[in-house]
């Protein structure tokens, strides 16, 4: 029979082995990887995995002085888990010695290696773990950002990832305070409210009866921008999740919401229902759809590689290399394109990406303006409410993770408003 507490762990190592040698997403491999399992378990494996990718450079640093060379992915990745056990969530040695341990004896794999991880575990110290650097990203990523923003600016990005994120909701109407109130949180800036602490999201007041939904308060301020007057035709291109449909709906707007996963857009047809809002859902490839008539206004959240959320999603990091960066790019640069085409003249265009490389912001939209004459910028419409003037240039908007530091942060965004011409 397993000892008690050693699925989740075991679950939890198997994402992370995944992430880390076969460069997948942890949005990849759940639900599936955990769905045996119990609820509390469940939960428990995914934050374990989560917290050690979190945390993996500290661990790292934390053990390096205890083995001569890394030894197996599993046996390492168990280390880390370990380490992350004991010194963030404080757990006793003995109780995660003893699991890493039965772990490494559960697979014949790995049963020579659990004399090392016993070993290594009882000589760490984690008294020391505080002192220890905030975790760098890999050099793939920095090197890139550093470039774009600076060192010190960098490291203000992965203070904000090692602090993670809030969980920060829209709400369907326009009184936050009286959200804010319901569910003990705070009124950000720009009008998202922020509740602080793990807590259970369906749980909250006003779920059931769709008084809100759950979207960073950076990934709000898209939608914002676009500003959807009552009976416009909307196109949210790549909409899923779906938290800017749910905005331009709530904002009286005629929203078109199309997006190429299935799946994703089953998610986005479940918060229109919950929310009573309501959108013509779409599940198809943008650059091939044709749209009926041509719109008022786009919203373009196009693909990119993420790394503005990486406070949310840890794993980025260590599942890729930057190897795909320029095959986004490209895709991109032809989404622009097909969003104009569905323009009315006059018509604007929001662009977006929830990534920190300039490569998918500012000169994406530097070489749209190149490409399509008469295609202008239109600076006004990111003047917002909360929004710095500092964070505005002559091309976009720039939303950081080390923004807001003493608040919790926000997700990486890159924000341009654009007008087709007349």
């Amino acid at each position: 029979m397993a000892k008690p507490g050693l699925a989740p762990r075991r679950s939890a190592l198997w994402l992370i082995g995944r992430v880390t040698e076969d460069g997948k997403l942890l949005s990849e491999l759940l639900p599936g990887a955990v769905e045996r399992l119990a609820p509390e378990d469940r939960a428990r494996a995914q934050r374990l995995a989560i917290e050690t990718l979190r945390w993996m450079d500290r661990a790292d640093r934390l053990l390096g002085p205890h083995l001569r060379r890394k030894p197996k992915p599993a046996a390492m990745n168990a280390l880390r888990m370990a380490v992350v056990e004991m010194a963030v969530d404080g757990a006793a040695a003995h109780g995660v010695v003893d699991a890493a341990v039965s772990l490494m004896r559960a697979d014949r794999k790995t049963e020579g290696m659990a004399g090392l991880v016993n070993a290594v575990l009882r000589k760490v110290d984690v008294e020391k773990w505080a002192s220890l650097p905030v975790p760098r990203l890999p050099k793939w990523l920095r090197g890139p950002l550093i470039d774009g923003y600076g060192k010190a600016a960098v490291e203000g990005f992965e203070a904000a990832h090692a602090a993670g994120a809030p969980l920060d909701l829209t709400p369907k109407g326009d009184d936050a305070d009286a959200l804010a109130t319901a569910v003990c949180g705070t009124v950000l800036p720009t009008g998202s409210v922020r509740v602080a602490g793990r807590v259970q999201v369906t749980a909250l007041p006003g779920y059931e009866s769709g008084d809100w939904w759950v979207q960073d308060a950076a990934a709000a301020v898209p939608a914002k921008v676009l500003a959807a007057q009552s009976g416009e035709r909307v196109l949210d291109l790549c909409a899923a999740p779906g938290g800017k449909t749910l905005q331009l709906a709530a904002a009286g707007a005629q929203v078109t919401a199309l997006d190429i996963s299935e799946g994703r857009m089953a998610r986005v047809s479940e918060n229109l229902a919950r929310t009573g809002l309501s959108a013509e859902v779409v599940v198809a490839d943008a650059l091939t759809w044709e749209a009926p008539e041509p719109f008022d206004a786009v919203l373009l959240d196009a693909p990119c590689s993420a790394t503005g959320t990486i406070r949310r999603h840890p794993d980025l990091p260590h599942a890729k290399d930057g190897s795909e960066f320029p095959g986004l790019f490209d895709l991109q640069a032809r989404m622009i394109d097909r969003a104009l085409a569905m323009l009315k003249p006059g018509g604007r265009l929001i662009y977006c990406t929830c990534s920190l490389l300039p490569d998918e912001g500012e000169v994406q939209v530097e070489e749209a303006l190149a490409r399509h004459d008469g295609l202008s910028l239109d600076p006004g419409a990111l003047v917002l409410p909360g929004i710095e003037p500092g964070w505005i240039d002559e091309i976009g908007l720039r939303l950081r993770p080390d923004f807001w530091p003493e608040a919790g942060g926000m997700d990486g965004f890159f924000v341009a408003a654009l007008r087709k011409a007349a």
